[in-house]
């Protein structure tokens, strides 16, 4: 009777939280995160611009990415799993996510990571994983604006391996490719383009859509010149060292591969190599940006259940034996199970143990539900268990972070009516710049804003801290960074916890092919201009897109005309860029996305575009125009950065 009462009682429990409110905060986190240039439809209003020269000194631009916790350092490795985990997330629960609203939110969080990945993997063996010095960062207490600490960079390359970092980073890339699959579909073959291998048939490669390109990607470079990252970048090694090596990287990019684009390698990729690289050996307790192998066994029951393992069968049975041990332990109905505190929660280490809470519950979830839609229970020492306990575990997880534990303390930032108020994070705890443009000095950081027992003067609406340690209890201070801090690796897996809770219970079949929705437009976005489909083809017309506005500056697209080349359809189109306001505009930056083709009146900074070479300024009330061409719907354009004068 134990499960049909919990399959009966879990809905009406869901009800407790209001999870569709914790997933709008948990994203809107990530923008709180962002390095580079803000775009126009930024949310999170306190933060600005920064890192602007991240990379110049070696050469590249490495401007972008994501911070990863309270400081101000771009570590790869953490980064490349936040995106990973941000991506199954939306490839498990995309309808889930499109039905409240926050897909299009969810898929720019993942964007902004690629984005960066991208500019970080400027030659098929060179991958930059670090920008910035966790030594000198900490040293300083300074708001990513005003940084003044070494933003060196640092790279992997075949004479100073990092098969940990290429591996996680060609998984990034891969899962998100298929999150863009049917929104983006070029810039979803970029990805995959990045994360792929050069030896695979013509064929296949203009199967699934893009062209052959002599190249060894990540996967390949990763594969072929094995070598923990930490020994190349050392600067890393106090803060993300890679204990587990990098076979469950290579693994766990195999099987997002193999997702990504059915391609058979990838599947004998983890056949033969699941015993000899511990994917079929290691039972483990713990899931994270270090230790993938709970994940690999996952995704590897998944295509189990799913009927794709063919001869492979005995050894992906062996994967899944190692992921039901995970989730078993999970539960405390394993032969080794994971340590709990007096209110329920996993406890794993004193430092930031939430990143382990909300990894493993990711899992319970979507196993749950594989298990649901196979129609099978988990198998544990201590008996089997029906999926709706796993789920229930996920939930009980979850609730804690939101409140429902002995202190009544909800561990999401802005969710609830108490939550840590003194977070160890440099850019919530100093004041705006947008309030308060005083330089912040390195150590002045230190003695007026760190030392302040105030609380943060920016709220940073939607983190999930550390958390408390082993008997519940909470210390809510600054200098508290093993409770207080919060990381992106934390708020990644609980997007999908998040969506799925809030959707209640509906007949889910999580093993048929994942199709990501297209996100609804976000409101502070311009809507997209007419799909070309509905042109008609022989006359050329003035279609007129949404115009947008950063300020006192407004933007005008409208495609002027089109016209048929070789069995391909190529639009125009023609941008108006005004100065509204009373001022000289100057120094104007404009980010240009989706844009698939050449452009003509503007000068392109490698990073964002400017002026024209014969246009210094615009006056006030005046105008330029720029047109591009390409075979795609208008691109995204949006102001990065300006002044007036």
């Amino acid at each position: 009777m134990t499960p049909l009462l919990l399959l009966l009682c879990l809905p009406l429990a869901l009800a407790g939280h209001d999870y569709g409110q914790a997933l709008s905060k948990s994203i809107l986190f990530f923008e709180a995160q962002r390095s580079g240039y803000l775009p126009h439809n930024q949310r999170v209003t306190w933060r600005a611009n920064s890192g602007l020269n991240d990379g110049k000194a070696s050469g590249a631009d490495l401007v972008g990415g994501y911070y990863d916790a309270g400081d101000n350092v771009k570590f790869g490795l953490p980064m490349a799993f936040t995106v990973t985990m941000m991506s199954w997330s939306i490839i498990e629960y995309g309808k889930q996510m499109a039905a409240s609203g926050e897909l299009g939110h969810a898929m720019n969080a993942i964007k902004w990571g690629t984005d960066y990945f991208i500019k970080a993997h400027p030659q098929p063996n060179v991958l930059y994983g670090e920008v910035g010095d966790g030594n000198t960062d900490h040293n300083c207490w300074q708001r990513p604006e005003d940084m003044t600490t070494d933003r060196r960079a640092y790279k992997i390359d075949p004479s100073n391996p990092g098969s940990d970092l290429a591996g996680e980073t060609a998984a990034a890339m891969a899962a998100a490719s298929i999150v863009f699959r049917h929104s983006d579909p070029a810039y979803s073959s970029e990805l995959l383009r990045h994360a792929y291998q050069a030896q695979v048939s013509a064929a296949f490669m203009v199967y699934i859509g893009f062209s052959v390109v002599s190249v060894i990607a990540l996967f390949d470079f990763a594969d072929k010149y094995r070598g923990k990252y930490d020994s190349s970048i050392t600067v890393a090694q106090k803060y993300y060292r890679s204990i587990s090596g990098y076979n469950d990287e290579l693994l766990w990019a195999a099987a997002w591969l193999y997702q990504a684009s059915g391609n058979q390698h990838y599947l004998d990729y983890l056949g033969k190599n699941g015993d000899s690289m511990g994917g079929t050996g290691w039972g483990m307790t713990e899931f994270g940006w270090d230790v993938k192998y709970p994940g690999v066994q996952t995704l590897v029951a998944k295509f189990l259940m799913q009927g794709k393992a063919g001869h492979y069968a005995p050894v992906f049975e062996r994967y899944q034996q190692k992921a039901e041990y995970f989730m078993c332990s999970c539960l405390g109905k394993g032969s080794r199970n994971v340590q709990k505190t007096p209110g329920g929660l996993i406890f794993r280490q004193r430092w930031n143990n939430m990143q382990f809470v909300t990894s493993a519950s990711f899992l319970a979830t979507v196993y749950s539900d594989y298990l649901a839609s196979a129609g099978r229970d988990l198998k544990c020492s201590a008996g089997n268990v029906a999926p709706a306990e796993l789920l229930g575990f996920a939930k009980s997880q979850v609730d804690y972070i939101l409140g429902d534990n002995p202190r009544a303390t909800s561990y999401m930032v802005g969710y609830g009516n108490n939550y840590p108020q003194r977070v160890h994070h440099r850019a919530s705890s100093i004041v705006s710049i947008k309030v308060n443009p005083s330089f912040v000095s390195c150590r002045g950081g230190y003695a007026t804003w760190f030392s302040s027992k105030g609380s943060d003067p920016n709220l940073l609406v939607g983190a999930v801290v550390g958390g408390p340690d082993a008997y519940d209890n909470f210390g809510d201070r600054r200098d508290n960074y093993e409770q207080t801090e919060p990381a992106t690796y934390n708020n990644a897996p609980i997007l999908g916890i998040l969506a799925r809770l809030n959707a209640g219970h509906g007949g889910y079949n999580q093993l048929l092919p994942a199709i990501v929705p297209a996100p609804t437009p976000v409101v502070t976005k311009p809507s997209p201009a007419p799909k070309p489909k509905t042109i008609p083809p022989t006359k050329p017309i003035t279609t007129p897109a949404p115009a947008s506005s950063s300020g006192p500056i407004a933007i005008q697209q409208k495609l002027t005309t089109s016209w048929i080349s070789n069995g391909k359809r190529y639009y125009r189109y023609s941008t108006i860029v005004t100065n509204k306001s009373a001022k000289t505009l100057k120094n104007l930056k404009l980010s240009i996305s989706k844009l698939y083709g050449p452009l003509w009146g503007l000068t392109n900074l490698g990073n964002a575009y400017g002026f024209p070479s014969w246009l210094n300024n615009l006056a006030a009330g005046k105008s330029l125009e720029f047109v591009y061409i390409h075979t795609a719907n208008a691109a995204d354009v949006s102001v990065s950065a300006y002044t007036l004068a």
